[in-house]
């Protein structure tokens, strides 16, 4: 298995090039030991700055005269959020240097920066580097997806020669110092990490304030709060119900997913996997192969009140067709019912089973439901055929 430093990336390498031929600045967020460093560092002909030094935080004091004599056309301000103005900065090259391309890389979403007085708008494509997808599997030469899933998306996590539960109680203690503490002002630090084990430890499921409140011992408020501040730190990924205003449709309710395998199983406590676990963690996967293609604006998830549910509903295209996609450790695990529920009340669109099993991509039948198997390691070039 190849190390971190010595693989190319390509999905993502990919992906900053599809940013950058729509706009000038790529803004690529990603948690913590995700590799923002290690990718934009390895991007040919790219002049990396690291904005935590001195000397590069004073240089881009005068950005005009930065930008007129940089090294390259290519440029990386890594952790750019460390400048006084970084969205002053981005402005400048975007307005004044139409030759220029600037990887700007943060570990949050832009809008959690407060020095970000300028949304950039026009200006900028995101890139939200997710945990592991299915090409880094390959990219890593692994095609290990029970490592995958217990380690989690992580490089050094899942590169590492000994899986350590120290490595996830230091990250967390990480994000706890550096980039919760430089963003947000939460008192009650002890609680927070209780909000933080619970929702890690029920990933996945339903999302109630109240749940949470009464054993963090806080308000139903500070909860949605303390739920905003993980979406905006990539901790979270909060996705909505889908519904066509039928009064048997789930309409409010969210899901929480944590962002990473490997920390929903640390804190779950699990050291290997039943299938159940699988066909949970698969969820968690797929979720990522999704938002680093579509974002999660428009992912949803289905329910009705008689219980019936489909994992998620993707809209897609300006049209917005449905694709219902249900993650399943087998396909012989599927239970239609709900995705027939679903396309009684939303017919048309494709009906995804993504399973993980490597040589299950057929076509099954149900009475008049049609659904396709696609085993996940098969997903990344539909979903791809999808977008474009």
């Amino acid at each position: 298995m190849r190390q971190s430093g010595d693989v190319e990336r390509s999905f993502w390498t990919a992906e900053i090039a599809r940013g950058f031929a729509a706009r000038s600045i790529v803004w690529l967020a990603g948690v913590r030991r995700s590799g923002k460093t290690t990718l934009v560092r390895a991007l040919d002909g790219a002049s990396y700055h690291d904005c935590e030094l001195v000397r590069v935080r004073r240089a881009l004091e005068e950005p005009e005269l930065f930008f007129r004599h940089a090294p390259s056309r290519l440029l990386v301000l890594d952790e750019v959020h460390r400048l006084q103005n970084p969205s002053e900065v981005l402005k400048v090259a975007a307005d004044h240097f139409p030759g220029l391309r600037v990887v700007a890389t943060g570990s949050s979403t832009l809008g959690a920066r407060t020095k970000f007085k300028d949304a950039l708008t026009g200006r900028k494509r995101d890139v939200w580097l997710v945990p592991m997808l299915a090409a880094d599997l390959g990219d890593f030469g692994s095609s290990d997806l029970d490592r995958r899933m217990l380690r989690g998306g992580l490089p050094p996590f899942f590169l590492a020669a000994r899986h350590d539960d120290k490595d996830y109680e230091e990250w967390i203690t990480s994000y706890w110092a550096k980039d919760l503490s430089e963003l947000y002002v939460v008192d009650k630090r002890a609680a927070f990490m209780k909000f933080v084990e619970l929702v890690f430890t029920q990933s996945g499921g339903l999302f109630e304030a109240q749940s949470f409140a009464v054993p963090c011992e806080v308000s139903r408020t500070t909860i949605q709060h303390w739920l905003s501040i993980l979406e905006d730190t990539l901790l979270a990924s909060v996705i909505r119900p889908y519904h066509g205003g039928a009064a048997t449709e789930i309409k409010s309710q969210p899901k929480v997913y944590a962002f990473d395998t490997g920390f929903v199983a640390y804190f779950r406590g699990w050291d290997s996997l039943r299938d159940d676990d699988r066909g949970h963690l698969l969820e968690h996967l797929v979720l990522g192969e999704v938002a680093a293609r579509f974002g999660t604006t428009r992912l949803h998830y289905w329910r009705d009140k008689q219980q019936h549910e489909v994992d998620f509903v993707l809209e897609v295209g300006r049209r917005r067709e449905l694709v219902a996609l249900e993650c399943k450790s087998a396909g012989s695990r599927l239970d239609p019912a709900g995705l027939r529920a679903f396309r009684r009340k939303h017919p048309g669109g494709r009906n995804l089973v993504v399973t993980l099993h490597p040589t299950e991509r057929r076509r099954r039948s149900f009475g008049d439901l049609e659904v396709e198997l696609v085993p996940y390691l098969d997903l990344p070039a539909l979903l791809d055929a999808l977008r474009d």
